[in-house]
């Protein structure tokens, strides 16, 4: 209750002191009047209708990145209008030298490395949240929300919108057409005011960004300068109705890791689906699912669990979660429905009115997958009984710039419940300050088959957390103070949370140089950073000094050198540990792109509690053979060496080649061999000398838009050990289609 009180002070508080000067600096921005379309327009890259002749025009004449706020290289003119059901925008990008243009035909939102036009959409005009929307000359689409309250950029969220480009003899043009069915926006009877950005990326030797309006470095809001949209006045999103079935069927074969033995099959099937998204008004949406589609097509990254203290991260990317996601964002991480492991039932209302936004969701989940945490280490268990997943989250808009929420989560089932109440607030001081608060509140209890399997507490029981940051940023320098409390006996079981019982003190800052016309470099940073970590008995954790320095420079390159010391405590034991890391990447020519990160130094065998030394290098390679076809090869080494020689040495090739045909399919294959050499007699227990694995998959992709698409695949997996040569032990052939009616 004193955390929650605290909180609620210093949100009323920063109330009272913003509220002065609400809407202030906002008069004095740039407002562009946009004017309803003279005639229909088709989206083909082409601007010749009368309709373009009329529109808004507005030049991009910055250029904000590597130059600051300068004419930029290349001339780019923004066109806007609008009917009854879609905002347009065409796009004139010259170019002194069209054969330069970087553009490929890729998948959504992985056009990133190419040329692209776009904009930013903040349709609340409340300097918060926006959406992002863009476009490579050939139409290929990246879309996103740009959280600018918590610093997050999501390019997971998926809009279904048109564009269409085409390159000329004096660069591109591009059009863009959005419905306003597909995005939210006040609910008034007159003119709509919409935060407003035109950006183009133009990348040569550097990658330039350029746009509409100087922005100031240094300053902790970009929507807070963007310029304003004013016109669409009595536009509506209309019926605003998604119906998208969908049809998943799978064939999975498996045996024992013998070659002799037969194929037997398991897990196959096929099932329909429903999901509904409903726009009950312009400002707020209904989804809904029944028996819904929630596979995943798109393989998970590499990460190695081996000698691992806590459980990786893997994130989000089922459609049906994605959607308005980021409406349950907190800095404490309360909800990452990736826990929600197989659903059979899903709805979320979320939506915003004023300064008031508010989030629900509810799924009732038929497996239940859970993380044990603690100071030291996490574990992890899936058990086979349905929960019910409620979350509930509202925010309240303070001043110009500033926030005040609370979020509550709940998951209960077969005996078992967690339930955690949060309240947080960020608070902008100024264009260079901000102070971040949440304090979160949980109760468990864990049933029998937890307390016996895992050996945790079998009462009820409960814990707070908090968090504080405070960030000072201005053009050349920044500092930043950061504090973490979390009990021992806290759980957020709907989130990701594999750390508790600890407190963190982090204090570190940095100071920045701006390259010029002329320097080898376009920025560089030099900071460094200071923490302690201990457990809620203020036993030592860790504590460590850490140094850095970013370099970014020609050819789209660049350096992030770091070193550092380190006291780890680890079941009692203390490790004095150095190391060292290096990050490079570089973009040598329109086709070439490698990286290469490295990390050496001192660590710990967790298994056997004795120091180590670790090597891990990540070297990555892609090279695009024209506008179609992708070739990438990345590369996972990693080693461990304690007294007496090798503890292990680990290799994971991976080769992935993409053709894509067109805006809308492709064909993928990815080839993933996964080989751990180990020395047994390092090892207190029975171990194998060799282990290796391979996966295999090819996917054919068709889409017409986000929902409307065919998926359909195969995928092997082979396993080998001391005993037994690689051996084919799963194979899996999958189907999936979906359609999105819009109503």
């Amino acid at each position: 209750m004193r955390i929650l009180i605290v909180t609620l002070a210093i949100s009323l508080l920063a109330a009272t002191v913003t509220s002065g000067d609400d809407g202030a600096a906002s008069n004095q921005l740039v407002r562009h009047e946009v004017t309803r379309a003279t005639s229909e327009i088709n989206i083909d890259g082409v601007l010749d209708e009368p309709a373009w002749s009329d529109a808004l025009r507005v030049n991009l004449d910055y250029e904000v990145q590597p130059g600051e706020n300068i004419s930029p290289p290349v001339s780019t003119e923004c066109l806007v209008t609008y009917d009854d059901r879609r905002v347009y925008f065409g796009f004139i990008a010259s170019d002194p030298d069209p054969s330069k243009i970087r553009a490929r035909y890729s998948d959504r939102d992985r056009a990133w490395n190419d040329d692209w036009v776009g904009i930013v959409l903040d349709t609340f005009n409340d300097e918060r949240r926006a959406y992002e929307l863009l476009s490579n000359p050939l139409g290929v689409q990246i879309d996103a929300i740009n959280d600018d309250v918590r610093g997050n950029y999501d390019d997971s969220w998926n809009a279904i919108w048109d564009s269409a480009g085409q390159i000329t003899e004096s660069g591109y043009q591009v059009e863009i057409a959005v419905p306003f069915s597909q995005i939210r926006f006040q609910s008034v009877d007159g003119t709509q005011v919409w935060g407003f950005d035109a950006i183009r990326s133009y990348p040569r030797n550097d990658r330039h960004h350029i746009g509409l309006f100087p922005r100031e470095r240094g300053n902790n809001s970009y929507l807070g300068q963007t310029v304003k949209l004013v016109g669409m006045a009595g536009v509506s999103a209309g019926s605003n109705l998604e119906l998208i079935p969908t049809l998943t069927a799978t064939r999975n074969e498996s045996r024992d890791q013998d070659p002799d033995s037969d194929f037997e099959e398991s897990d196959s099937g096929g099932e329909l689906g429903l999901s509904v998204r409903w726009g009950i008004t312009p400002n707020m949406s209904l989804n809904g699912a029944v028996n819904p589609d929630f596979s995943q097509v798109e393989a998970d990254a590499v990460q190695l669990d081996v000698n691992e203290q806590f459980a990786l991260f893997f994130p989000e990317s089922r459609p049906f979660f994605l959607e308005g996601a980021d409406y349950f964002n907190t800095n404490l991480g309360l909800v990452h429905t990736r826990t929600v492991g197989d659903p059979s039932l899903a709805a979320k209302v979320t939506g915003k009115e004023g300064r008031h936004t508010l989030g629900l969701f509810t799924a009732q989940d038929d497996v239940t997958n859970l993380i044990f945490p603690g100071s030291e280490g996490s574990s992890s268990g899936s058990f086979d009984f349905q929960t019910l997943n409620t979350v509930g989250r509202y925010r309240y808009d303070l001043g110009r710039a500033s926030t005040i929420g609370a979020t509550v989560t709940d998951r209960r089932g077969d005996d078992y419940y967690n339930t955690v109440v949060s309240v947080d607030t960020v608070y902008r001081i100024s264009e260079d300050d901000e102070i971040a608060f949440s304090a979160a509140d949980s109760s468990t209890q864990y049933n029998q088959e937890m307390v016996e399997e895992f050996e945790v507490r079998d009462d009820a029981f409960g814990d707070t957390a908090i968090l504080f940051n405070y960030q000072h940023s201005v053009r050349n320098w920044w500092t930043n103070v950061r504090y973490s409390d979390f009990g021992e006996g806290y759980r957020s079981d709907l989130g990701f949370r594999p750390r508790v019982d600890f407190r963190t003190w982090i204090v570190g800052g940095a100071k920045v140089w701006w390259g010029e016309s002329g320097n080898f470099f376009n920025r560089i940073g030099l900071g460094a950073d200071v923490d302690r970590t201990e457990n809620q008995a203020g036993q030592l954790l860790d504590e460590e000094l850490e140094s850095w320095l970013n370099l970014n420079g020609p050819r789209q390159s660049f350096v992030h050198l770091g070193l550092g010391t380190r006291n780890q405590v680890y079941e009692g034991v203390e490790f004095d540990q150095n190391f060292y890391n290096l990050y490079f990447n570089m973009r040598p020519s329109a086709d070439w792109w490698f990286g290469m990160d490295v990390n050496v130094g001192d660590w710990i065998d967790f298994d056997h509690v004795r120091p180590a030394d670790r090597l891990i290098l990540r070297p990555r390679v892609r090279y695009n053979f024209g506008r179609h076809l992708e070739v990438q090869y990345n590369h996972t080494y990693q080693r461990l060496d304690v007294e007496g020689g090798r503890l292990f040495e680990i290799h994971v090739p991976e080769l992935r080649v993409v053709h894509q045909f067109n805006t809308r399919s492709f064909v993928r294959a990815i080839v993933q061999y996964s080989s751990i050499e180990r020395d047994p007699t390092l090892y207190d227990e029975v171990v194998d000398a060799k282990s290796d694995d391979l996966l295999g998959q090819l996917l054919f992709t068709y889409k017409v838009n986000p929902e409307t698409a065919l998926y359909f695949g195969y995928t092997e997996v082979l396993l080998g050990t001391d005993e037994l040569d690689l051996t084919r032990t799963d194979r899996t052939l999958f189907l999936k289609l979906s359609y999105a009616w819009l109503l």
